[in-house]
């Protein structure tokens, strides 16, 4: 299922939520009706949160069926939310906004190049999937940049044949390039998706929801 959306007034729902195939994440303060469409679309169980005390999820949080990898921000409060539906990993690093900084599905990681060795070890090892540095569209946040799944990846229109050769070899699916939210080349920012489905900034124009759903692979 493809279906248009917002959180509040901003088109950027992917900012404001994570998702695996099971679980969504999703601020705390957003609408029943926001909440409804993650639940519908992805076919998810939805679980308000907060984390270090701010809404964006999304960008604080990346997430695949093996886990969550969520800021170092947070605090033990706000981890419980998390811990008592997946096992979680504090991201103790500089770079701590995961979901910004971490592209990852079922089979893979693009991670920020910027990162320590140690730490994509340590992301590799708590996610189980093979982690790679490398920028998208020369960005090192990688996350936003992209969104992806076990069925394909969008991303950045900008994103060099290298950058996308590395995320398919990675990730093991096809990438399609595209825009957001009538040119946003924020792509992760504007979609929150998994296999089974993906919720849209409702500014996203037709042209660029066709692409999103041939790159997402959503027939």
């Amino acid at each position: 299922m493809l279906r248009l959306s917002r959180y509040g007034g901003n088109p950027n729902i992917g900012v404001y939520a994570v998702a695996n195939e099971s679980l969504s994440f999703v601020a705390a303060n957003a609408s029943s009706e926001f909440f409804k469409d993650v639940e519908e679309a992805l076919g998810v169980t939805v679980i308000p949160a907060i984390v270090s005390g701010s809404y964006v999820i999304g960008s604080l949080v990346a997430m695949n069926s093996n886990g969550a990898v969520v800021t170092g921000l947070a605090e033990e409060s706000e981890l419980k939310t998390f811990s008592s539906r997946i096992p979680c990993m504090r991201l103790d690093d500089p770079a701590n906004a995961a979901g910004n900084n971490i592209l990852v599905n079922d089979r893979g990681a693009i991670v920020n190049p910027e990162f320590s060795d140690s730490t994509v070890k340590a992301i590799e090892d708590f996610l189980g999937v093979p982690c790679v540095k490398s920028t998208v569209a020369g960005c090192t946040t990688v996350g936003s940049a992209c969104r992806a799944t076990a069925k394909g990846c969008v991303c950045h229109p900008d994103a060099t044949d290298e950058e996308v050769a590395v995320i398919e070899d990675v990730l093991k699916v096809e990438v399609r390039k595209t825009t957001v939210n009538h040119g946003s080349r924020a792509v992760g920012a504007g979609i929150l998706s998994n296999s089974k489905g993906a919720l849209v900034g409702d500014t996203t124009t037709p042209i660029e929801l066709g692409r999103i759903e041939d790159g997402l692979a959503l027939f």
